[in-house]
């Protein structure tokens, strides 16, 4: 209760400065109004800023009256605070700015504007947000990162931001605020790598269709099928790398814990790229389900495409009186083959849904770990099964290797079938058991120091 008051009494008394008339002072301002606090902005031309519904001050009257200051200009702009020393002395002040100019300047903006006004506390912070977040009140649970110096003034920045709706994370002194001004100039760093697979492996498998569907039927008939290239060769791209992706998110489990095994501790750093492999194993699975959602709608069209069409109609004419066989085995594997697809494609959506943090932070701890792995290798289980499926009996046929290559679906099995190997490997009792002792915190060859104490006792 005491806590409570001295919040509410805080809020209300403490007002807030704003240098910078901009659309991100603006916002914040009219968000700063509506959560209870005075606001006050600093201009240099105080009658000529436009249409301002707060009070509007030059900035040394602004620095007078606010104890904490938000300054929303550029770095470029900062020389005019050094003729605000005596003002700002004791004040907080929170740089929003951001590194536009990467590699220009030799250190950060917070830093150079903490060596304008030595006698203010500068606090780096709130430069996630935007303007257009700001005005439509897209904050709740939005998470902004801080740093400074001054733990009292972090404190006070961080008390206006949990009222504002805001989650604030510490990263510690201003000498990370390089990092931070980083951070909204990242262009999906965690998406890079996975992008960056999938077009590699899109690029070579499509260029090895290519070569085995339409260049082998020009070369060896004479057949120009080169319209196949628009969907028939990217309906085979899409499935195929589809479920390498997929496999490729649970590759990365199985070859820790053998390297685990191997080790017998789990207390050492798994390698740069092994780590880093695991950190984008979401993104990896979300590539994975965007190829098999095309993979879905591009076989859905292919009756109304025209050579398909054609194809049909030419068989019916040249076939009115001749019955057509029935094959029960055939009727069976082409079911088997589209049940374990849509099957496969239903729980490619489940793990996608449950990847989301809205619905992936409602669930515990255990139904999020079964979901993606147990959920996920059954997927994976099915949709190799798909693609088993689809090659059949073909693999017995000499007309399959063109020109000696195996055909794309015999190529992507290959990564998705080590993986279940090795995850039944894993799941031996034999295997789990020393797995799961691992984990638990047990070591192999613990280290000398803990040896020599359990000794001496």
């Amino acid at each position: 209760t005491h806590l409570h008051t001295h919040t509410h009494t805080h809020t209300h008394t403490l007002v807030m400065g704003i240098f910078g008339t901009g659309d991100l002072g603006r916002s914040l301002g009219l968000r700063l109004l509506q959560s209870g606090y005075r606001v006050v902005y600093g201009s240099r031309r105080p009658h000529s800023c436009g249409p301002v519904s707060f009070q509007v001050a030059s900035h040394a009257e602004a620095a007078k009256e606010a104890s904490l200051i938000f300054v929303c200009v550029h770095r470029e702009h900062y020389e005019f605070l050094t003729t605000l020393t005596p003002h700002l002395k004791g004040k907080v002040l929170v740089d929003l700015s951001n590194n536009l100019k990467k590699g220009i300047y030799p250190e950060a903006n917070a830093a150079y504007l903490q060596r304008l006004v030595p006698g203010a506390d500068v606090v780096k912070g709130l430069n996630t947000l935007s303007a257009w977040a700001l005005q439509n009140g897209l904050l709740a649970g939005k998470q902004v990162y801080l740093c400074g110096n001054s733990a009292n003034a972090k404190q006070a920045v961080s008390e206006m931001a949990t009222k504002l709706g805001l989650t604030v994370l510490d990263r510690g002194s201003l000498s990370a605020a390089r990092e931070l001004e980083d951070f909204p100039l990242r262009l999906f760093p965690e998406w890079r790598l996975p992008l960056l697979v999938a077009a590699c492996l899109m690029g070579f498998f499509y260029f090895y269709l290519l070569i085995r569907d339409v260049i082998y039927a020009y070369v060896e008939t004479g057949q120009d099928i080169s319209y196949r290239i628009m969907i028939s060769l990217a309906n085979k791209v899409f499935p195929i790398v589809s479920l390498v992706m997929l496999s490729l998110c649970y590759l990365p489990g199985c070859i820790a814990a053998f390297l685990q095994l191997y080790r017998g501790t789990k207390y050492k750093r798994f390698p740069n790229w092994l780590d880093r492999w695991m950190l984008c194993r979401k993104q990896m699975g979300l590539v994975a389900l965007g190829l098999a959602l095309l993979h879905a709608i591009y076989t859905f069209i292919i009756p109304i495409r025209y050579a398909v069409r054609h194809k049909l109609i030419s068989r019916m004419k040249n076939n009115k009186t001749t019955p057509f066989y029935f094959d029960n085995k055939e009727a069976w594997g082409t079911d088997s083959f589209y049940v374990l697809g849509i099957l496969g494609f239903f729980l490619y959506l489940l793990l996608g849904l449950t990847s989301l943090p809205s619905v992936g932070g409602s669930l515990s701890w255990r139904e999020f770990s079964f979901v993606q792995s147990k959920l996920g290798h059954l997927t994976l289980s099915i949709c190799t099964a798909h693609g088993y499926i689809y090659g059949w009996n073909k693999f017995l046929r000499p007309s399959t290797y063109k020109w000696y290559t195996p055909p794309g679906y015999m190529l992507c099995l290959i990564v998705p079938s080590v993986v279940l190997v090795l995850k039944i490997l894993l799941l031996l009792p034999c295997v789990d058991r020393s797995l799961t002792r691992i984990r638990q915190g047990w070591e192999r060859n613990p280290p000398l120091i803990e040896v020599n104490k359990a000794s001496s006792l």
